[in-house]
């Protein structure tokens, strides 16, 4: 197959939806398809460089569909950019992957209208989905329908291998140490550092947290977040790392007892599997697709979002009890065991791709 993606920016860009799309990419090459990465606007590298919603909007003017591609996968990130470029009949199947919609995030009403309008008028001008989870294919569904075909295919979850041991889990819970904390994401305000922060602040815990992201995808909320940092109690120590290589960040997954994440929304939530990995339970929140993953009380807690007083309970629940949080941290490292690998997720979206091809060539 000759296959088009379609992303903002550079595939290297570290964060879960890049991720999917970098490892799509990869074993459809493997599997000795030709793969055009098409970067709107063309140039842009950095997700510093990004440009505001209008913006993106205006690449309507000049950008169409690239002739001679057997099938085009768009990454919905981009949907501003290709509303009118999908107009009319395709000349091959046009098919978006979709992480979650922009509309399902946390901002003003107003705000969040504009956008449905925009992304409901761009769902229903493609042939067919790829959804990273089944909230993910509920809230489309509910906007445009289910009329169009479609897959479900979970993340690729295995990039650090079969877990850590169990014996290994259990004995760092059983550590007479300061709880350690694993915020992973980058420092935006939808991954919800603020909460996490201020949970540490009402409960005054003794923990350690450690921060792994992007400074740079919001540096005035990341300057923001490091100035309150530095106003909590001497008995929590914060340390902001950045992006890290996976050598690097396999160590802090390894040393952490609990990983936080309180996102506002989550279309799936990679990070969470990935703690699972090392025996860490996660803490997310109700909003979006974290309850897929997190069973409440059992592998991690969920919390309403912006909720910092229950995160602050919980954390203060594991940190004063260590059988519980051994018990928690087995149970996620036997629910990360269980996840389908991304060879038989990425093989059926494969089978998917060339059954659309089929479908729109009429065999």
């Amino acid at each position: 197959m000759k296959i088009g993606l379609i992303i903002y920016g550079s595939l290297d860009t570290l964060s879960g939806g890049y991720l999917y799309d970098r490892k799509l990419v990869e074993y459809l090459r493997l599997q000795g398809d030709t793969v055009e990465i098409i970067s709107l606007p063309p140039g842009m590298t950095d997700r510093s460089d990004w440009r505001n919603y209008a913006a993106h909007l205006a690449d309507n003017f000049t950008f169409r569909l690239l002739p001679g591609l057997d099938i085009l996968i768009q990454d919905e990130l981009n949907h501003p950019s290709l509303v009118c470029a999908n107009l009319g009949r395709h000349p091959y199947p046009v098919i978006s992957l979709v992480h979650h919609l922009r509309c399902s995030e946390l901002r003003p009403r107003w705000q969040n209208s504009f956008y449905r309008v925009v992304e409901k008028r761009y769902l229903c001008s493609v042939d067919g989905f790829i959804f990273n989870s089944q909230t993910t294919k509920g809230v489309v569904n509910e906007l445009i329908g289910n009329g169009k075909p479609a897959i479900v295919a979970f993340p690729p979850t295995d990039r650090f291998g079969a877990g850590l041991p169990a014996a290994l889990v259990a004995a760092r819970a059983a550590e007479s140490s300061p709880l350690r904390i694993l915020f992973l994401g980058n420092v935006i305000p939808r991954k919800g550092l603020h909460t996490l922060l201020e949970a540490i602040r009402r409960q005054t815990l003794d923990v350690r947290l450690d921060v792994i992201g992007s400074l740079t995808a919001d540096s005035v909320y990341a300057a923001e977040m490091q100035r309150e940092a530095s106003g909590l109690s001497p008995l929590s120590l914060v340390s902001f790392h950045g992006s890290k290589d996976n050598d690097v960040l396999a160590g802090k997954l390894r040393a952490a007892h609990v990983l936080a994440v309180p996102s506002s929304y989550e279309g799936f939530g990679i990070v969470y599997l990935e703690g699972m990995a090392f025996g860490l339970p996660a803490i997310g929140t109700t909003a979006g697709a974290a309850g897929e993953i997190i069973r409440d009380g059992e592998t991690g807690y969920l919390i309403a979002p912006e909720d910092a007083e229950m995160l602050a309970a919980r954390l203060a629940a594991l940190a004063s009890d260590r059988a519980l949080l051994a018990r928690m941290a087995l149970n996620a490292l036997k629910r990360y065991q269980q996840q389908p690998t991304w060879e038989q997720t990425a093989g059926e979206i494969r089978e998917f791709l060339q059954k659309m091809i089929e479908i729109k060539s009429g065999k």
